[in-house]
């Protein structure tokens, strides 16, 4: 299948995006889990800025891939493989079956524990704690979904530009 030179355009872009947004969500992680997170660290958010910073850095960075990956990569990613596209769970679910995402319920998972991040650590520091280390033993999932797009829109790039520069 031909891509057009607008998905071609998309796909460029989202490739980049997603590979900056990849390294910062590293980066974060790596600053933020250098030692083990407790709720003796979670503790401390309210009188170190740095650390709540880091914090802010870390639900902001896991979030926003998983948004760049599930609500734009991977449906323009599916289009430019002639793959139907439709709600999130059903592009998700063909995502799996094509070898891009392990699991669209660990997804879910990532989704649901990026959601309690962002809602929950105000108020409750045990439920931030726990949720910061689960989102933390996610980040090498979620990126390795993220390259694995990635990585197949660049192929499909590439057969593209091959298959249209042979043409020319």
């Amino acid at each position: 299948m031909k891509i057009t030179p607008s998905q071609t355009a998309r796909l460029e872009f989202l490739a980049r995006v997603t590979d900056k947004e990849c390294q910062h969500l590293l980066d974060t992680d790596t600053r933020l889990f250098g030692k083990l997170f407790t709720i003796e660290e979670a503790k401390k958010i309210e009188m170190d800025p740095i650390l709540a910073e880091r914090l802010d850095a870390f639900v902001s960075r896991f979030g926003r891939l998983q948004d760049t990956v599930g609500d734009k990569l991977l449906p323009s990613l599916l289009t430019a493989l002639a793959e139907k596209t439709g709600p999130a769970i059903d592009n998700l679910d063909r995502a799996e079956k094509l070898g891009l995402i392990e699991s669209s319920d660990g997804w879910l998972e990532m989704r649901r524990l990026r959601n309690q991040m962002v809602h929950e650590y105000i108020e409750d520091l045990v439920v931030l704690t726990s949720a910061l280390r689960s989102g933390h033993a996610f980040v090498s999932t979620l990126v390795a979904a993220a390259r694995c797009c990635v990585a197949e829109a660049n192929r499909l790039l590439t057969k593209n530009a091959a298959t249209s520069s042979s043409k020319a």
